[in-house]
């Protein structure tokens, strides 16, 4: 399950409470964790901090980094959507609803969320996206309190500053979307974030640069700011960048992608048309996706840079035999991996993916989960990191399935038959900011299954080399507005005929296949009772 822990409804019922508790006239807050204590007035004082060769000074809350830091701990623990949010997360969303209050928030993230925890950047998206929008007057004094022009990145205390602002300045771009992005994409702001394409550079900061710039462009107007901006310069910074794609270093090899990223869909249409395609015969599906999961040219490798839960499946079932394949773990937070069938569902803004049906299991590395129906059981390897090789083997002939980390196996796990018979393909769910590439049998596997003959999804795999093709977003959506559709055909895969109505609320338009996986009316959102065929 993703990480939808931002219950309105949690809120509600706890922020009256919790106001009480927060005295924003005395820049007093109440301390808060798992486990109640008390905690003396002179621990609440807010302390003073210093920005490295700065000339600002920023009244850092020493309760409001405990509140973050806890926050952050406990992240990793919540497995369930339907658990309530933590005491530490409520607190920050009741202290972040007031002006001051936010600012103190923000202020507190950048500071003390560390640069190698991998959840960190996934941590200061959750408490923004669940805030309210911030003013005119808070982004200025957000601004101030950036002081982007006051710091050179020469030790790991201020790379991880500079790496946190970058994730702020991203997801307030995205919450921001259209004028508002605009008016936060000023030339100090824009200035700063191309500094931070220089391979001198830490590389958590540059990916997150990349991933802001990316952010403001999809605003069309910043777009062009952008890119003008770019070519303005001697050499394209992302030129250099995208040469990482390949690179060992798991850091180094998302700025490769990202770098790519950027190029492919603010800049030009050139990775697909240059992408060896040599023998691959599956990849993942670039048509059977949630919406804001990003796949490379090749269809190997995917990201999620968006606060939902982004799910893909790979383009080959199989309903017999014995599969395997391999996926490389490029950052070490929350992703499900494993198998599932055509029935899954994705529900990407409701936190649920892989595993979190009866139709899909999934194997969780960071949380040490396996996923089955919404439902998590512990298992005994530890968790992963960047570089480690996850194996997947699906036994459908003694109906199993085991999961190798490294090499080393778990029990074999039988859950998913209890449901699945046929159309088993892998598939895969990414929180936020987490990438990982996927190897199908194409090249070598790293660690096979010792003394088990097994398949290879790619070895049977047949698909035209028009299929092959995977295209940047926005040639995607010039083609999808240029292709003429049948008037019959259905709303929402466009491929089959509209010939059902569901009922009671009698919307139709939808072809067989698409109307048995709806549960209440796309249209509408009643709940459907039946579904009628009509001629």
């Amino acid at each position: 399950m993703g990480l939808c822990v931002c219950k309105e409804r949690c809120r509600r019922r706890r922020r009256r409470q919790l106001a009480l508790d927060i005295d924003y006239g005395n820049d007093t807050i109440d301390s808060c964790s798992t486990t109640t204590t008390s905690t003396s007035r002179s621990m609440l004082r807010p302390s003073t901090f210093i920005a490295p060769n700065s000339t600002h000074l920023f009244k850092s809350n020493s309760v409001i980094d405990k509140l973050v830091l806890d926050t952050l701990s406990l992240v990793r623990t919540l497995v369930d959507n339907d658990q309530d949010p933590p005491p530490c997360l409520l607190k920050l969303h009741v202290i972040a609803d007031k002006e001051k209050g936010w600012l103190s928030v923000v202020n507190s993230m950048i500071n003390v969320i560390p640069i190698d925890d991998p959840l960190g950047p996934a941590v200061i998206l959750l408490l923004l996206d669940d805030s309210p929008l911030p003013t005119k007057e808070s982004m200025l004094k957000l601004s101030d309190l950036l002081n982007l022009n006051g710091n050179s990145i020469k030790n790991k205390f201020v790379a991880t500053r500079h790496r946190n602002i970058c994730v702020v300045l991203g997801c307030l771009a995205e919450k921001l979307a259209g004028p508002n992005s605009v008016m936060l994409l000023t030339d100090e702001i824009l200035d700063y974030l191309i500094s931070k394409l220089n391979v001198d550079c830490d590389p958590s900061v540059i990916l997150f640069a990349l991933i802001a710039l990316e952010k403001f462009a999809q605003t069309s107007e910043n777009k062009l700011t952008i890119s003008k901006r770019l070519d303005q310069l001697n050499e394209n910074p992302l030129l250099k960048l995208e040469s990482w794609v390949d690179d060992e270093d798991c850091y180094k090899k998302q700025v490769g992608f990202s770098a790519q990223w950027c190029l492919d869909n603010l800049c030009r249409p050139f990775t697909y048309e240059i992408c060896d395609r040599t023998n691959l015969n599956a990849f993942l599906n670039a048509n059977d996706v949630s919406e804001y999961l990003k796949i490379s040219a090749d269809g190997l490798m995917a990201r999620c840079d968006a606060s939902s839960f982004e799910s893909v499946r790979c383009t080959y079932q199989v309903s017999s035999g014995v599969w395997f394949y391999e996926a490389t773990v490029i950052t070490s937070g929350v992703m499900q991996i494993g198998f599932a069938t055509k029935e899954s569902k994705f529900m990407n803004h409701e936190g649920y993916g892989i595993g979190d049906d009866e139709y899909s299991l999934a194997y969780d590395g960071c949380r040490q989960m396996i996923w089955y129906n919404a439902c998590s059981y512990p298992h005994k390897h530890p968790p992963w990191k960047s570089g480690d090789v996850l194996g997947c083997l699906l036994d459908l002939d003694n109906h199993k399935i085991t999961f190798y980390l490294n090499g080393s196996p778990l029990p074999p796990c039988d859950k998913l038959f209890k449901s699945a018979r046929s159309g088993f393909t892998a598939a895969a769910s990414f929180m936020s900011f987490q990438q990982c590439s996927f190897n199908f049998g194409r090249d070598a596997f790293k660690y096979p299954p010792r003394n088990i003959k097994f398949n290879c999804f790619n070895d049977f795999g047949q698909i035209k080399d028009c299929d092959k093709i995977i295209y940047p977003k926005h040639i995607r959506l010039r083609n999808l507005h240029m292709s003429s559709l049948k008037e019959d055909c259905c709303t929402l895969c466009c491929d089959g005929k509209g010939t059902v109505e569901l009922i009671p609320c009698k919307h139709s338009g939808f072809c067989n296949t698409c109307a048995l996986l709806l549960e209440v009316c796309p249209l509408c959102r009643s709940e459907i009772k039946d579904r009628l065929g009509m001629t």
